[in-house]
């Protein structure tokens, strides 16, 4: 297509240059809205959230499957998965990829991926800017199948648009939509709530740069024109501002006295406003609070009961969406019939500290759950050429043969 080539182009033009991370171009190039107030992203809180989602998202392998009579194997399609699991495109690893469209579900409430083919070989993926892309149902079918829906993105760089068929984009939403096909973004549901933690964060830094004193009440004698008067305010603001002059005598003019206003922070509950802010904030994400640091009323026995509250009550539906997106649209019909899948691996975070990994494996093995091959893989060890048995306990026995030894009658009495 025109805009990736276009792309390229520049970027191969602009070689040499030296690009700041703080150039419009660099978080366009990633996907990310320039335009987005920074002051959204500085809350601490809201930033915390959107790290942890898709720092979460990041580290989970993509694996591909196939369903057989003999049951689930790792697929055998290389040439397809190899796509999603290394390098989606010249430009990203599969981690910085995947949280990448993290980061743009949770902020804008969408996120879009262009899948670029070569007849039928997928050559590789795009994240499109969200805020740049407009879904476009065809209720008419003017444009072939009625109530089709379409993807519209207007190219920032050359100022084309480019259209896009449901079956080429991939299309992860936030769970907040009301007619299942665009999502809500997390920022507009919280918009108050976060205005109000910018501006409680904005005035504990003004606190800061004034030595952690409030306003102050001067008090004189006597009558000042409006012009002494603001002189004279002047003054004493430029020398009260700035942390160069936390701590020093304030010089007063003989006759006039200065009582500073006894703000608390204790009193206005500050703190305490803010800590249920972040706990709101932390809440629209389904972020636990132990994982915004807040441990005060932290009920997980162990790092594993942790995780996995985590995994069911967050990550499960998120990469549930994923893997089903992911599933019907990259792969053919004819593919997802003869059982091929991908699925994220979830072991990667739901792993416990090595005697109970050791412990647990231990136990498969010993009663044919596993082979000896299969629990090394586990442990990122080489399989062994008499590894690939199951094993079992030679006691075990099938039910129906209980009791075979002792030959029991019908009458209860069975021969010596």
């Amino acid at each position: 297509m025109g805009f990736v080539r276009n792309a390229l182009k520049r970027r191969v033009k602009n070689e040499s240059e030296t690009i700041d991370l703080n150039n419009p171009l660099l978080l366009q190039w990633l996907g990310i809205d320039p335009d987005t107030p920074k002051d959204q992203l500085s809350e601490v809180t809201y930033f915390a959230c959107l790290k942890t989602l898709s720092e979460s998202l990041g580290k989970l392998p993509l694996k591909m499957y196939q369903k057989t009579e003999r049951g689930v194997v790792k697929s055998d399609r290389e040439e397809l998965y190899n796509v999603l699991k290394l390098r989606p495109n010249p430009y990203m690893t599969s981690t910085i990829f995947w949280s990448t469209l993290e980061m743009n579900r949770n902020h804008h409430g969408n996120a879009y991926v262009w899948c670029r083919y070569k007849g039928v070989e997928l050559q590789d993926l795009w994240i499109l800017p969200s805020q740049h892309v407009t879904i476009v149902i065809d209720d008419r079918g003017i444009l072939g199948e009625k109530n089709a829906v379409w993807y519209r993105y207007n190219d920032p760089y050359d100022g084309k648009t480019y259209v896009f068929r449901n079956d080429e984009v991939l299309h992860f939403k936030t769970s907040a939509t009301f007619d299942g096909i665009v999502g809500l973004s997390v920022r507009d549901i919280l918009k108050h709530t976060l205005t109000g933690a910018l501006e409680s964060q904005k005035f504990m830094n003004n606190l800061y740069k004034t030595g952690l004193t409030g306003k102050a009440v001067l008090e004189y004698t006597g009558d000042l024109d409006q012009k002494a008067r603001d002189r004279l305010v002047k003054g004493f603001e430029q020398f009260a501002n700035g942390s160069q002059n936390a701590g020093k005598i304030i010089p007063v003019p003989l006759g006039m006295k200065l009582v500073p206003l006894d703000i608390k922070l204790t009193d206005s509950q500050f703190f305490e406003l803010k800590k249920y802010t972040a706990l709101q904030i932390a809440a629209a994400f389904g972020i636990k609070p132990n994982q915004i640091n807040d441990y005060t009323k932290s009920s997980y026995a162990s790092a594993e009961a942790q995780n996995l509250a985590f995994y069911v009550d967050t990550l499960l539906y998120i990469l549930k969406q994923y893997e089903e997106e992911i599933t019907y649209k990259i792969l053919s019909n004819e593919l997802i019939g003869q059982g091929y899948y991908f699925k994220f691996n979830i072991n990667v975070i739901l792993r416990a500290d090595l005697k109970t990994q050791m412990d647990s494996l231990a136990t498969g093995v010993q009663n044919a759950i596993l082979e000896p091959n299969e629990a090394r893989d586990f442990l990122d060890l080489p399989a062994n050429d008499y590894g690939g048995n199951l094993m079992a306990n030679g006691n075990y026995i099938p039910l129906k043969y209980l009791g075979a030894n002792y030959d029991i009658t019908e009458g209860g009495e069975g021969d010596e």
